[in-house]
C-alpha cells in the first residue's frame, strides 16, 4: 500500500470559507471483519473526495508499516509519568488486540481498508484524529489514582480473555454503543471525557474544515458517531483547537505525593536520631544501616527482573542517596545502565504489544528495561520504610510512638 497519501487534516490548507459539503459518518468497531466490509462498501457507493479516518500521524504510520525503528531516549521514557504512560498506551493495545485475535481481525484492519479503498478511488486520505501521545497523557492526568486502580483493574479481565462474552457485530448498534460508553462513564467520567468526548470534538473539527472542500466519508469508532455527529450539528460548542491538541498541566500525581511521604519520613528520622542525643558510634552504625537496606532491597528488585549485574550494582550503589531525594529515582538509574546494555529500540514498542506470554515479554528488551526501572523503585521504597524503622530502633525512639505523635 502506497503510505504517502495519508496527510494530517490539520497539515492541509485552510479552504475558503463557503457552504459545508456533505458529511456521512460510518462507525466501525476496530475488530470486526463486518465493519471492514461496511467501509469498502461505503466508500465504493459514495464516492467521496476526501476519506477522513480516525487515526493520527503516530497510529497511521504504526498500521501502515513505518514505525521507526532507531533507538529509544530511554532517559524520557524512565521519567515517571511517560513510564506510566507508555504501561497504558501497551496495556490498551494489548486489549485490543486480543479480541481482534479471538476474532480472527487485526485491529485497526477497517481503518487500512478505508485508506486502500479511498486510494483506488482517487479520494484524498485525511488523518483527523488527535495525537495518541497526547490523548494518553490528558486520559491518564485526568483520572485521580482510585480512578486509575479500578479502570486497571476493570481491564485485567478482557487482557485474559474473561468476563462477558459479547457479540462484536452489535458493537456498532447505537444501544449497545450507549450502553459501553455510560458504563465507561461511571468507571471513570473525567476519563471518559478526554477519551471519548474531546476526541468526539476534536475530529467534528476536522471533518468542519474537510467538507468545505468537498464530500467527506468519515470512518470512526462507533463509540464517537453519535458525539461526532452532535458537534457537526453544534459547531459552536465545539472547544479550542488548541485546548484540545495540549498536553494535560502537570499535577500532584499519587507516586510524587508517596515520594514526598518518604521524604518527610527520613526527615523525621534524622531528627528523632539527632533529639535522642546518640553517640557518634551509632551514627555510624545507622549510616551503614541506610545504606545497606536501601541498597540490598533495590538490587533485590533488580535481581527480581532478571536485569544485568550492573544494573543491580548501580541500584544498590546509589538507593541511599535517590531515597533523600523525592525528585530522584534508583530505578532511573538502573534503568538506564540496564538500557545501555539491552539497547532498546523503537520497534521494542510493537513487540510489547505482540506479546502472548510473560516469557515474550520479557524477551523484549524494553520491557526488561521498564521492569528493572520499576522493581528497583519498589526495593528502594521499600528499603526507606525499613532502614528507617531500624535506625529509629536503634536509636531508641519508638516509630509507632513517633507515628502516633505526627498523627
Amino acid at each position: 500500500m502506497d503510505s504517502g497519501g495519508a496527510r494530517w487534516a490539520e497539515d492541509l490548507p485552510m479552504p475558503p470559507e463557503g457552504e459545508r459539503g456533505e458529511i456521512v459518518i460510518v462507525g466501525t468497531a476496530h475488530v470486526s471483519e463486518k465493519s471492514v466490509q461496511e467501509v469498502r462498501r461505503a466508500i465504493e457507493e459514495l464516492r467521496p473526495d476526501v476519506v477522513a479516518v480516525e487515526l493520527c500521524q503516530g497510529r497511521y504510520r504504526a498500521l501502515t508499516g513505518q514505525e521507526d525503528t532507531g533507538e529509544l531516549e530511554i532517559k524520557e521514557i524512565l521519567k515517571v509519568g511517560k513510564l506510566y504512560l507508555l504501561l497504558v498506551q501497551w496495556f490498551l493495545a494489548y486489549v485490543q488486540k486480543k479480541i481482534g485475535s479471538d476474532l480472527g481481525v487485526k485491529p485497526g484492519s477497517e481503518m487500512i481498508a478505508a485508506i486502500e479503498a479511498a486510494e483506488a478511488a482517487g479520494a484524498r486520505v485525511a488523518l483527523v484524529d488527535r495525537d495518541i501521545a497526547v490523548t494518553i497523557q490528558r486520559f491518564w492526568s485526568s483520572m485521580s489514582f482510585l480512578e486509575k486502580a479500578k479502570l486497571v483493574l476493570s481491564m485485567i479481565p478482557a487482557a485474559f480473555g474473561k468476563g462477558e462474552e459479547i457479540d462484536i457485530d452489535k458493537v456498532t448498534e447505537e444501544d449497545v454503543v450507549s450502553a459501553i460508553i455510560d458504563e465507561f462513564r461511571e468507571v471513570s467520567p473525567r476519563a471518559a471525557q478526554v477519551l471519548i468526548d474531546e476526541r468526539d470534538a476534536y475530529i467534528a473539527r476536522n471533518l468542519l474544515r474537510l467538507g468545505r472542500t468537498g464530500r467527506v466519508l468519515a470512518v470512526v469508532g462507533a463509540g464517537h458517531r453519535e458525539g461526532i455527529k452532535r458537534y457537526l450539528d453544534h459547531p459552536e460548542k465545539i472547544p479550542p483547537m488548541e485546548e484540545m491538541a495540549r498536553p494535560a498541566r502537570k499535577r500532584v500525581s499519587a507516586p510524587k505525593l508517596f515520594g514526598g511521604l518518604l521524604m518527610l519520613l527520613v526527615l523525621v528520622t534524622i531528627a528523632a536520631v539527632l533529639i535522642a542525643g546518640i553517640d557518634s558510634y551509632k551514627i555510624v552504625s545507622a549510616l551503614k544501616i541506610w545504606f545497606l537496606v536501601n541498597g540490598a532491597l533495590s538490587a533485590a528488585g533488580v535481581v527480581l527482573a532478571r536485569g544485568h549485574p550492573l544494573s543491580a550494582l548501580t541500584a544498590f550503589l546509589i538507593a541511599w542517596l535517590t531515597s533523600l531525594n523525592p525528585l530522584m529515582a534508583a530505578g532511573w538509574f538502573a534503568g538506564i545502565v540496564e538500557a545501555w546494555k539491552r539497547k532498546p529500540t523503537m520497534a521494542d514498542t510493537k513487540k510489547l504489544a505482540e506479546a502472548e506470554t510473560f516469557k515474550e515479554l520479557m524477551a523484549i528488551p524494553l520491557f526488561r528495561v521498564i521492569l528493572v526501572a520499576a522493581l528497583a523503585n519498589v526495593g528502594s521504597m521499600a528499603g526507606t520504610i525499613l532502614g528507617a524503622y531500624l535506625i529509629l530502633r536503634m536509636s531508641g525512639v519508638s516509630p509507632e510512638d513517633l507515628v502516633g505523635g505526627i498523627l
